[in-house]
């Protein structure tokens, strides 16, 4: 039994490594190319060589053409927008659908979760349509509604699983000592539900900050987030693919997603595991 418990473990462990590998050596490699001279941009060497700044110069840098300073603020308005959003009408649907006995309860939450899958590529055509007949199309509120339909419902079915697995005597204890429904969800549900709140809120941003297929067809100059900004990024010659100046953006996009990930780590568990056991 100790033989099979430690090849087991080694198993585990060397199955573990591997993911790990897997996941992280596209993001090493863009570190190492962010930092690497323009001139060495096809270098194979594994570690950082010929290491200069000058990408993330040319990042910010307007006189190219690069807004990358201004992408960020659009994309984090853009996010902030949508999580809050998202939470408001999906804390809300989600106790509904969990607590009340309403008729096609179960449909309605088929049809929210068929709307999660439902294709991207297939809205372009009938919002770009609807957006330029409204006058919206490059606006804000054509890159956050959108947005909020693809989030949305990953918040509802997150949340729903949550509230079904929270007793009912809570509720019930806290309609005894005199609160309302209304009460009782505010001062005993909600705070208890703050785990699966923090982590759908950072899936939400998460999902609104990586979104670019909507986003490169909806946004303006004015309001483009960092994925399409940097899409169109300019290299500091004429005809270059400015690959180095990419990898220096997507590192300052992506290390503030690892570093909240990192920060918020234990709440993230605690939101996506509660709930998963009865009792």
């Amino acid at each position: 039994m100790k033989r099979r418990g430690r090849g087991r473990g080694i198993r585990t462990g060397i199955s573990a490594a591997v993911i790990v590998l897997w996941c992280l050596a596209p993001f090493y490699w863009m570190i190492v190319t962010a930092f690497r001279d323009v001139g060495y941009t096809y270098d194979t060497a594994f570690w950082p060589t010929h290491v200069t700044f000058d990408n993330f110069t040319t990042a910010f840098s307007t006189q190219l053409g690069n807004h990358l300073g201004k992408a960020l603020l659009n994309s984090l308005f853009i996010g902030v927008c949508v999580t809050a959003i998202a939470l408001i009408i999906g804390i809300f649907a989600a106790y509904a659908l969990a607590r009340l006995d309403f008729r096609f309860k179960g449909i309605l939450l088929g049809v929210i979760l068929g709307a999660s899958m439902f294709p991207g590529v297939a809205l372009i055509t009938p919002l770009f349509q609807l957006f330029t007949n409204i006058g919206w199309m490059g606006s804000y509120q054509a890159l956050i509604l959108p947005s909020i339909s693809f989030v949305l419902p990953l918040t509802v079915y997150t949340l729903t699983s949550f509230f079904r697995e929270m007793p009912w005597d809570l509720e019930e204890a806290a309609r005894i000592d005199g609160c309302t429904q209304a009460q009782a969800f505010r001062k005993i549900i909600l705070p208890l539900a703050a785990p699966a709140v923090f982590t759908t809120a950072i899936l939400a941003f998460i999902s609104s900050w990586n979104e670019y297929l909507i986003s490169s067809q909806l946004s303006s100059d004015a309001t483009q987030p960092v994925t399409v900004a940097i899409a169109s990024f300019a290299g500091s010659q004429p005809h270059q693919e400015p690959y180095t100046t990419v990898m220096a953006a997507g590192t300052i996009v992506t290390i503030p997603l690892v570093i909240l990930v990192l920060i918020f780590q234990r709440r993230i568990v605690a939101g996506l595991t509660a709930g998963g056991v009865k009792g």
